[in-house]
């Protein structure tokens, strides 16, 4: 993965760094990184790279900066400003159950990407979808593995067995994110990880950077378990619908296969997340609660936001990507 061109100062300073030996090369000062919007384009690319460089890093970029202090301290600050935002804009429910139970709510309006893009749309808006999920869905359930060490009992034991049905099940060819790299040749588009990063909106941005900073830190191990039961429970029928919309535009078998394999897999993955990782999850600590109700919280939250700016683009008939394919 090459480092992408800047969004603004901080991702600039922090990219000309990282393009040099740790320590010989001055990092973003404070008061660059706590007066960055903390939705915006520039904060969003700086802790994608911060987290990059966890999974599988920038060609050229020294390894050591994975866990350089003077980095780590950068990364906090980005942190703590995004986080700070979120719980002060999103909207939390009081209990998990009703967590949950708004988080698998339909619109009975039919709004949203997977009915835009069964009912309407075309390939081109297809291959912009997948485009933007290729940032994580080419690690995809990487950022979930990070909070099994975490967990202990039912919690544990549910959690790594939905991770190796992600991860193929043994099979190599059935790993998930292999899956995603076959739809994207279906549509015709390059299978090289990080690939659109330059292409990304900052919206699609959030929705990976919140996942992986909730994996880093074990003190949000209970927002990460309500990530991860938000995107379970939820992806059932919006996959059913992406696999009619792909079939419908006439994408190749490997497209339809990806989101028709979640159908069926991902319905059962979400009883064993609700009744085994969340319940397990707080039957040993019950006063993480409060914190897998943000996750879910938060994930909805910038998944609607990300889902805005693709319609909002889309109805105009205009790209929802930063540049072209």
């Amino acid at each position: 993965m090459k480092l992408p061109g800047s969004r603004g100062e901080v991702s600039a300073a922090l990219i000309e760094a990282l393009g040099r030996e740790p320590g010989r090369r001055r990092l973003p000062d404070t008061s660059l990184t706590a007066g960055a919007d903390p939705y915006g384009d520039d904060l969003q690319l700086a802790l994608y790279l911060c987290y990059e460089l966890h999974y599988r890093g920038f060609d050229g970029v020294d390894s050591a900066w994975e866990w350089d202090p003077d980095l780590l301290r950068v990364r906090a600050a980005l942190e703590r400003g995004f986080l700070a935002a979120l719980r002060a804009d999103v909207p939390v429910a009081d209990d998990v159950g009703s967590a949950l139970e708004e988080a698998v709510l339909e619109p009975v309006d039919a709004e949203g990407v997977s009915y835009f893009l069964r009912d309407d749309g075309e390939l081109w808006h297809l291959r912009e979808y997948a485009a933007h999920r290729s940032l994580y869905h080419l690690k995809e359930a990487d950022p979930h593995v990070w909070v099994i060490p975490r967990l202990t009992g039912r919690a544990k034991a549910g959690m790594a067995t939905v991770e190796y049905d992600e991860f193929g099940a043994g099979r190599a060819e059935q790993v998930h994110s292999k899956l995603f790299a076959d739809l994207m040749a279906d549509l015709n588009l390059d299978t090289s990880y990080g690939r659109y990063l330059e292409a990304g909106s900052r919206q699609m941005l959030a929705t990976v950077n919140l996942m992986s900073l909730f994996g880093l830190h074990r003190s949000h191990r209970g927002a990460l378990v309500g990530h991860f039961a938000s995107v379970e429970i939820t992806s059932s029928p919006g996959s059913r619908r992406l696999a009619e919309a792909l079939e419908r535009a006439g994408a190749g078998p490997a497209a339809v296969h990806f989101y028709a394999e979640h159908v069926e897999a991902d319905a059962v993955h979400e009883q064993l997340v609700r009744h085994e990782v969340v319940a397990g999850l707080l039957q040993e600590e019950p006063d993480l609660a409060p914190d897998v109700a943000f996750g879910i919280a938060a994930t909805g939250w910038l998944e609607d936001r990300f889902g805005e700016q693709l319609l909002g683009a889309w109805r105009h008939g205009e790209s929802s990507l930063r540049v072209p394919l």
